[in-house]
């Protein structure tokens, strides 16, 4: 399908190319190079394995699994075979050969198209793109908007899975820093697939400031550490709070996304229910 395709392009840094499917899609005039990397590079990265991973970091068991999905089509996978603009493209190209076949190959590409839909892109695109629409500049919203509604028309088109993505059936929670070193605790509550939310350097920068505390610049588990030492049941309220508005996010896909949505959904109505806990105990 071209609009896969396009919108593949579109994941990547702008191009002369970028603009001329921009234009076809009526999204608007090309953002900069700065905005795409304030973006895809500083807020939202656009890897799978940092949504689906155990540990919320690019590549790993994530990645081979998506990699390993090519290989079982005797196809050798690039490099990068979870950024998000390959995986598109690699969704358009199982298309066509679906609609290049006929009899039971045909079916056989479905069923191919089918569950790497499922199992490596529905799987964790939709809570990317709830989190992109707040706060992506508005081109890139608009081609949030586009995607997300090219994929529940896929969802939709091909049918429903057989069973939930292996990478939401693993059991992964946040971890309790009552228990476990609080250095573990930080990076589950950054690991979306953990906590059932997304958080990213912008989050933190608002939360300082509502807080009125200092805000040193780094990466994002030492900010958050930063945080929690200036104040556990200020920042642990507010965590607990975000898991709240991630649980309804959550419930608002399960008519359309079913059991990944509530996989997800699962994750953050216990992820609120320990940082509540924390937050009653820091107080």
């Amino acid at each position: 399908m071209e609009l896969f395709r396009a919108l593949a392009v579109l994941a990547e840094p702008p191009t002369d190319e970028s603009l001329r499917l921009a234009d076809a899609l009526d999204l608007g005039a090309l953002p900069g190079a700065d905005e795409y990397t304030q973006l895809f590079v500083f807020e939202l990265y656009p890897y799978a394995s940092v949504y689906l991973g155990p540990e919320g970091m690019l590549g790993g068991e994530a990645r081979d699994r998506i990699s390993g999905f090519w290989r079982a089509l005797e196809q050798t996978p690039p490099v990068e075979s979870d950024h998000l603009s390959v995986m598109l493209a690699f969704y358009a190209r199982l298309i066509d050969l679906e609609q290049a076949s006929d009899g039971a190959p045909r079916e056989s590409w479905r069923n191919t198209r089918r569950a790497f839909l499922w199992e490596h892109i529905v799987s964790w695109l939709p809570v990317y793109l709830a989190k992109l629409a707040g706060i992506a500049p508005p081109f890139y919203k608009k081609w949030g908007e586009t995607l997300m509604t090219a994929l529940l028309e896929e969802a939709s088109a091909v049918g429903a899975s057989h069973s939930l993505s292996i990478h939401l059936r693993q059991q992964m929670e946040l971890i309790d820093p009552r228990y476990y070193p609080v250095d573990d605790f930080l990076q589950s509550v950054l690991t979306p697939i953990r906590s059932g939310m997304i958080i990213t350097r912008a989050d933190l920068t608002a939360i300082a400031r509502r807080l009125g505390l200092s805000l040193r610049m780094g990466e994002r588990k030492f900010i958050l550490k930063v945080l929690l030492e200036q104040d556990a049941a200020g920042l642990f309220s507010w965590l607990a709070k975000e898991a709240e508005v991630w649980m309804e996010r959550h419930r608002s896909n399960l008519s359309t996304l079913g059991d990944v949505a509530r996989a997800w959904e699962q994750k953050s109505v216990d992820a609120a229910t320990l940082l509540n806990e924390l937050d009653a105990t820091a107080k």
